[in-house]
C-alpha cells in the first residue's frame, strides 16, 4: 500500500478517535465566536478558563474569544450574527432592544448579579458620600452608559441637579481628568480605582461609592446569544453555559491560579493588578447573597422589574421591556449545577 493510500485509511480512524474523545462527532462540533465587551483583563478570566481547561471542547464546542472596542461593538456583533455569543452590560442590551425591536437577542446568563457601576471621587476634594457631590464637577461618558447610570444614582440619592456640575467627557480622558484634578469625581466602575492608582492617585485619596450600595438595583454583565443561535441551536447555547459554569466555579475556588489564563495573554500587565480586578469582581459583583441562594446565572423577576423602572429615570423607552422580553432562563443548567462552590 502506498503512503497516500495508508493515510486515506487512517484519516477516518483519526476522526473517529477525536469524536469518541468528546462524545460528539467531529463533523458536528460547531465553531462559535464569542465577544468580550472590552479588552482582555482579569474580568475575562472565567471565559478564557473554559477555553484553556478544555471545558468547551468537552461539550463539543470549538470557540474563539475576542476582545471588543466596547459594549456597542459587542451588541452589533451579536445582533448581526457575526458573533454567536458575547458578554455585555444587560442595561445596554435593554436599550438596544428598545431601539431595535425586531432584534430578538436574549440574555441567557446573568454574570454580574450586582453591577460594577460606581462613583469615584477624590477625598481631598471633600467627597466621602453622595451628598458631598453637591456643587462638585463630575465627569461621565455616554459611550459606556456611565452618564445615564450617574443620573439614576443622583436621583435616588437626592443630589441637587441644579447645583451639580455634570460634564460629559470622552471615555479615554475620564480617568486622566480625575487624576489631574480637572474634575472632582467620575462615574465609572469600581475597577477604575485600580487604574487610578496606576496613574499615581494615592489609594487613600480615592472614595469608591458603588451605586448598588446607594439604591441602584440594576443588574450588570450578562451573556447574550445571537437571534439565530438562540432560535435554531438552543442545545449549543446550553452546552456553552455548562462549560462556562464549570470554569466560573474553578475561578471562585482558586482565583490566583485561574487568572494566569489572562496574564499569559497580556504582555506587560502586572499579575497583581489583574488578580485584584478579578477578586473585586468575584466579591463585589458575582458572589452575592442572591447568587448564593439561587445559583449563578439567574435573575429575580421582581428586582428586574424595579431595575427597568430605574432605567426609565435616564432613558425614555419606546415600549418598556419586561424581564421575559430580555432574559431567557431556559438555557441555564439545572440549579443544583449552578450553585457556588
Amino acid at each position: 500500500m502506498t503512503i497516500r493510500g495508508l493515510l486515506r485509511c487512517l484519516c477516518p480512524l483519526l476522526a473517529l478517535a477525536a469524536a469518541l474523545s468528546t462524545g460528539v462527532p467531529a463533523a458536528a462540533q460547531p465553531f462559535l465566536k464569542f465577544s468580550l465587551d472590552g479588552r482582555i483583563d482579569g474580568e475575562a478570566t472565567p471565559y478564557l478558563l473554559a477555553l484553556d481547561r478544555g471545558y468547551l471542547k468537552a461539550e463539543g464546542l470549538d470557540v474563539s474569544i475576542d476582545p471588543a472596542a466596547g459594549p456597542h461593538e459587542t451588541l452589533t456583533r451579536v445582533a448581526s450574527g457575526t458573533y454567536d455569543l458575547g458578554v455585555v452590560d444587560i442595561n445596554a442590551l435593554i436599550r438596544y432592544r428598545d431601539q431595535n425591536p425586531g432584534v430578538a437577542m436574549p440574555a441567557v446568563f446573568m454574570v454580574y448579579n450586582r453591577p460594577a457601576f460606581a462613583v469615584l471621587a477624590r477625598r481631598s476634594r471633600g467627597i466621602n458620600g453622595p451628598r458631598d457631590l453637591d456643587g462638585k464637577r463630575v465627569g461621565a461618558s455616554a459611550a459606556d452608559g456611565s452618564l445615564a447610570y450617574f443620573r439614576i444614582f443622583a436621583r435616588l440619592n437626592d443630589i441637587d441637579a441644579a447645583r451639580l456640575r455634570l460634564e460629559t467627557v470622552a471615555l479615554p480622558v475620564r480617568e486622566p481628568m480625575l487624576a489631574a484634578g480637572q474634575v472632582d469625581a467620575i462615574s465609572a466602575t469600581t475597577f477604575t480605582a485600580i487604574d487610578l492608582t496606576a496613574r499615581g492617585v494615592p489609594a487613600d485619596d480615592i472614595a469608591v461609592l458603588p451605586m448598588a450600595d446607594y439604591g441602584v438595583e440594576l443588574y450588570g454583565q450578562a451573556i447574550i446569544a445571537s437571534p439565530r443561535l438562540a432560535a435554531e441551536r438552543g442545545d449549543t447555547v446550553r452546552a456553552f453555559l455548562r462549560a462556562f459554569v464549570e470554569a466560573l466555579k474553578d475561578t471562585v475556588r482558586d482565583p490566583g491560579r485561574a487568572v494566569e489564563v489572562v496574564v499569559k495573554r497580556i504582555d506587560g500587565q502586572p499579575r497583581a493588578r489583574e488578580l485584584e480586578r478579578l477578586e473585586m469582581a468575584l466579591k463585589g459583583n458575582i458572589l452575592t447573597s442572591e447568587v448564593r441562594a439561587n445559583g449563578f446565572g439567574t435573575i429575580e423577576p421582581a428586582r428586574f422589574a424595579r431595575a427597568i423602572d430605574q432605567l426609565a429615570f435616564s432613558y425614555e423607552f419606546r415600549a418598556k421591556s419586561k424581564a421575559v422580553d430580555v432574559f431567557e432562563p431556559s438555557y441555564l443548567p439545572p440549579k443544583a449545577d449552578r450553585m457556588p462552590p
